[in-house]
């Protein structure tokens, strides 16, 4: 009986393990995601507003310098 116990207990650490490594794999996915969609979003900003993309990082440095952004 103790032995059932042991290896069931196992099989729902192996199980709770692939979860968290598939929650990953699917976070990463996420973020991947978010990053071209900023990506889209900023390149068509910048055309919108005929900004190149020294403007665009002067403006980033500015906004830290000031604690605006991390």
């Amino acid at each position: 009986m103790k032995k059932q116990r042991t290896h069931r207990h196992l099989d729902e650490r192996e199980k709770l393990r692939q979860f968290r490594e598939l929650d990953d794999a699917f976070a990463q996915a996420l973020r991947e995601m978010e990053v071209d969609t900023f990506e889209q979003r900023l390149e068509a900003l910048m055309a919108e507003y005929a900004q190149t993309s020294e403007n665009v990082t002067r403006l980033l440095h500015t906004l830290q310098a000031l604690g605006r952004i991390a």
